[in-house]
């Protein structure tokens, strides 16, 4: 399992958490997805998952959901 901090910008709201959450659990491999909303400055989402998500899914999940990928930090 490997646990991954994605920072998202733009999100206001709790539709903007499940839109997001929804986007990420698309994605093979997710077993969960917590986000810790910042109204209006940088979101925290946490997604543990089988493996590493790559950069360019990640990226895509977020730009679905309607916001901004900032950066992943990855921990084991």
């Amino acid at each position: 399992m490997t646990t991954t901090e994605y920072q998202v910008t733009g999100m206001t709201c709790g539709h903007c958490v499940a839109s997001v959450k929804e986007e990420f659990s698309t994605l093979e491999g997710v077993e969960s997805v917590e986000v810790e909303l910042n109204k209006g400055g940088v979101s925290t989402v946490t997604v543990v998952s089988a493996e590493t998500i790559p950069a360019d899914a990640a990226t895509l999940a977020v730009s679905e959901a309607g916001y901004e990928l900032v950066g992943p930090r990855t921990f084991s």
